[in-house]
C-alpha cells in the first residue's frame, strides 16, 4: 500500500495491517481457481460447435 492510499483511508490501512488485504486475497484466489478450473474442463467441443473461437 502506498503511502498516498495510508493517507487517504487511515481506517483501511489501519484494518489492512490488522487483517491483511482481504479483498486483494479475495481476488488472488479467485483468479487461480479460474485458471485451475479452465484447466479442468474442456469446452472446446461445446465452442466449436457453436461456432466459437
Amino acid at each position: 500500500m502506498s503511502s498516498a492510499d495510508t493517507s487517504d483511508a487511515p481506517i483501511y490501512a489501519g484494518l489492512v495491517e490488522e487483517q491483511g488485504d482481504v479483498p486483494a486475497e479475495v481476488r488472488r484466489i479467485a483468479e487461480e481457481t479460474l485458471l485451475e478450473v479452465e484447466s479442468a474442463l474442456d469446452f472446446s467441443a461445446v465452442r466449436a460447435s457453436a461456432g466459437i473461437r
